[in-house]
């Protein structure tokens, strides 16, 4: 039986709209959605409203689960948080362990938090760019085979997003995947294969991004 894996990379965060934002932040390596990233979550739930995803997978940072809330709310299920879809924890761009809000700080907030769902794999600080490609494929391999043959959707980062791609299909997704901001990939399984059949599409954004920016 098919199975669709989705993979959608976060909208626009207020840091890259603003990056002086980062100087007086409480959590600098967790900044929300920009307004124009609010709009894109929008867009990106008006092109999922139809397919039949029957669960909602998100980095607990707190710009991928606002994009994530919004297809939720649209497509009314709940959001389970899975730090294996988490940011690239790299020390180039971090120098400590990102701080986040917990988890019941955000299901305050977004109340379609599962907040019964386990995390199947960790992420941590620091790792390299190998360790997040093969965190994130194992992610996206493990919820494919434990929710199969039910559709999914994964939401997470610039790395996270390769990475998850990379598990399913291969090498191929180094050079494929664009994982630009709000971007969707579709992977579909057609025993024994998995097949790109989505790579980095944007055709449900108004605005994109002309330079994809990985930080």
């Amino acid at each position: 039986m098919n199975q669709i894996v989705w993979i959608a990379r976060h909208a626009n965060r207020l840091d890259f709209v603003n990056p002086d934002w980062f100087l007086t932040a409480e959590r600098r390596y967790d900044p929300p959605l920009s307004d124009d990233g609010i709009v894109q979550t929008q867009q990106l739930a008006q092109r999922l409203q139809t397919e039949k995803i029957a669960h909602i997978f998100a980095s607990p940072f707190l710009r991928t689960v606002q994009t994530a809330n919004a297809v939720a709310e649209i497509l009314d299920l709940p959001i389970k948080l899975e730090t294996g879809l988490s940011e690239w924890l790299n020390p180039d761009w971090m120098t400590e362990e990102p701080e986040r809000l917990s988890v019941p700080a955000l299901a305050e907030l977004f109340p379609r938090i599962d907040t019964s769902y386990t995390p199947r794999i960790p992420a941590e600080y620091p790792e390299t760019e190998e360790k997040v490609q093969q965190r994130s494929g194992r992610t996206a391999l493990s919820l494919a085979q434990e929710y199969h043959p039910q559709d999914i959707l994964l939401i997470g980062h610039g790395a996270s997003v390769l990475g998850a791609a990379i598990g399913l299909v291969g090498d191929i997704a180094k050079t494929e995947v664009k994982a630009s901001l709000c971007s969707l990939v579709k992977v579909v399984r057609q025993d024994p294969e998995w097949l790109l059949e989505l790579n980095g599409d944007t055709s449900h954004l108004t605005e994109i991004e002309q330079v994809i920016r990985f930080a």
